[in-house]
């Protein structure tokens, strides 16, 4: 995987603190999806919100804006893929992984979080 760059509006953070890890099949996903839109001016916003049986689910979705307080990460090889968390978020997301694969049995990005403590039947939401 490669090595995030963070930055926030106040400090950069140290690669410890970093939320979101985006593996390189990820972050090449990525890539090729605002690739297919043209777009070069998007992150991927990741956010925990209410909702889902378990409690919490994960939002994942193409952004422009910049919100204060927003946590941003760089990945890809030229760090064109930028993965921002809202700060309310990035407690719940602190260490988890996100990952794509593309198998015949499933396609789709997957986040392992060691934050959740237990999630539905589904694997929609968590707690």
């Amino acid at each position: 995987m490669t090595a995030p760059e963070t930055t926030s509006p106040e400090t950069a953070a140290p690669e410890s603190a970093v939320g979101v890890v985006l593996s390189d099949p990820a972050a090449a996903k990525v890539k090729a999806l605002l690739s297919q839109e043209g777009r070069d001016d998007l992150a991927l916003r990741v956010a925990v919100q209410p909702g889902g049986c378990s409690g919490l689910r994960y939002q994942l979705f193409f952004d422009e804006r910049s919100l204060d307080g927003d946590a941003v990460q760089s990945y890809g090889e030229d760090g064109s893929v930028k993965v921002v968390v809202d700060r309310m978020s990035v407690p719940y997301l602190a260490g988890a992984t996100i990952d794509f694969v593309d198998t015949i049995e499933k396609q789709g990005f997957t986040i392992d979080n060691p934050n959740a403590g237990g999630s539905c039947a589904c694997g929609e939401s968590f707690h």
